[in-house]
């Protein structure tokens, strides 16, 4: 077994517990026209044109200097602006493009989420020409009836005729489809599918929908889970989409996303699922920092307290409501949510989320899986091989993509002693 010093395999993975920045940005939008049926998010229904949305990006554009100034973004490669709808902002997401342009010069993927309902010809033009290279689309459906049941504001027509424009530009596109939803069949899940994937899209994310607890959607249900939405159901509709989607010439690279080439993945995404440090802005976005990392972030966040003995990985959610973020100047004003992740802790989460990818998990983390955690990790995996869920190469079979949370479950289960040290910081 390699040696756990600098020329190991699983150097690289070790060296990702001790980077001082962050490799990925995410600024969580919160606003939108409507709040959709089914949606429990961080975001409000808000009037157009309403000046909190406006004061709101701004705040953040100060809150991106200010963690750029610290040197959390000096290595950053990917920027995800999410929400919510960040289109809802109009030419104040321009504005928070150029900020991230300006802030992390070494991004290469910056992407927008989008409605069709509020993606403009000004706006796309606006955030291409801001350093925008790629825009997340929520379609949901192309059958008219299905959105309504989901709350939408745009109708399939109009889907069509953003997707194909916003394709034109040049940008990379991905449209998210929602299945497993009230009044879809699979013949209308099929006319989805083919759908959008004849508008040219490069990359397509595929979601079951969850029925959440306190929304329009689950008061409307009721108690009881219904048909449309069943495991059975939820299991056809992700098979029906693989299939579909691999017959244009999509491949399936996570468990719910699928590209037509390997540089139309969502790199950001990625950053997610292979333990790389991410740092989140805005009501309800979520970080995930090494040690390091968080003692940088602590010199403009004394609320946050110092690093507790023995953790390796900090998560924080910031819980500060959006007037809050709107009012505040600097990071200082920010109330978080902290949870603390011992090395043990954090490379058994690596494993869990590299377990999301179709390229199964990397040979470096399981060497520094082995390393640190012990003979426990090759008989763990040998049964999930044994059972199913992976094949010989350490990737997710069809058991596996469908099973997922046991699968990831038993990969977590490897850190043992799962209780992290947590806090809330005002």
């Amino acid at each position: 077994m390699p040696s756990s010093g600098s020329g190991g395999i699983g150097s690289e993975w070790r060296a990702r517990l001790s980077a001082s920045g962050a490799d990925a940005l995410y600024l969580h939008i919160p606003f939108c026209a409507r709040k959709c049926a089914y949606c429990d998010f961080a975001s409000w229904a808000t009037a157009r044109g309403d000046a909190l949305s406006r004061h709101y990006a701004e705040a953040l554009e100060r809150q991106v200097e200010e963690v750029s100034h610290l040197g959390l973004l000096a290595e950053c490669e990917t920027a995800y602006i999410g929400g919510g709808t960040p289109t809802f902002l109009g030419e104040a997401l321009g504005g928070l493009v150029r900020c991230v342009t300006r802030c992390a010069p070494r991004v290469c993927e910056l992407t927008c989420e989008a409605n069709p309902d509020s993606l403009s010809d000004a706006v796309l033009s606006d955030v291409a020409a801001a350093g925008c290279t790629r825009l997340s689309i929520g379609v949901q459906s192309l059958c008219d009836a299905e959105l309504s049941e989901l709350g939408r504001l745009h109708d399939a027509a109009r889907a069509r005729e953003r997707v194909s424009v916003a394709v034109a530009s040049g940008l990379d596109v991905s449209c998210d489809l929602m299945c497993a939803i009230p009044l879809q069949t699979a013949d209308s899940w099929q006319a989805t599918l083919e759908g959008v994937a004849s508008l040219g899209v490069g990359h397509v994310s595929v979601y079951p929908l969850q029925i959440e607890d306190d929304t329009a959607l689950a008061r409307r249900v009721g108690d009881e889970q219904p048909s449309w939405n069943s495991p059975d159901t939820q299991a056809s509709r992700m098979e029906q989409a693989q299939s579909v989607l691999e017959s244009y010439g999509f491949r399936r690279y996570e468990v719910a996303s699928y590209a037509r080439l390997p540089e139309k993945e969502c790199s950001h995404n990625k950053m997610y699922w292979t333990g790389r440090p991410y740092l989140g802005l805005g009501t309800g976005a979520a970080s995930m920092l090494t040690a390091e990392g968080y003692k940088r972030l602590l010199e403009a966040c004394p609320q946050l307290g110092p690093l507790p003995e023995g953790m390796a990985r900090a998560r924080l959610k910031v819980v500060s409501g959006r007037e809050e973020v709107a009012r505040g100047a600097t990071l200082s004003s920010l109330a978080f949510e902290e949870e603390f992740l011992t090395e043990r802790q954090a490379v058994a989460e690596d494993l869990m989320l590299g377990a999301r990818l179709a390229c199964g998990l990397d040979a470096g983390l399981g060497t520094y899986a082995r390393e640190l955690l012990g003979p426990c990790v090759d008989k763990t995996l040998d049964r999930l091989v044994r059972e199913g869920y992976l094949d010989d190469a350490l990737a997710p079979t069809q058991k596996g993509w469908l099973l997922g949370n046991e699968l990831y479950g038993e990969l977590w289960d490897l850190a043992g002693d799962t209780g992290t040290a947590t806090r809330r910081s005002t």
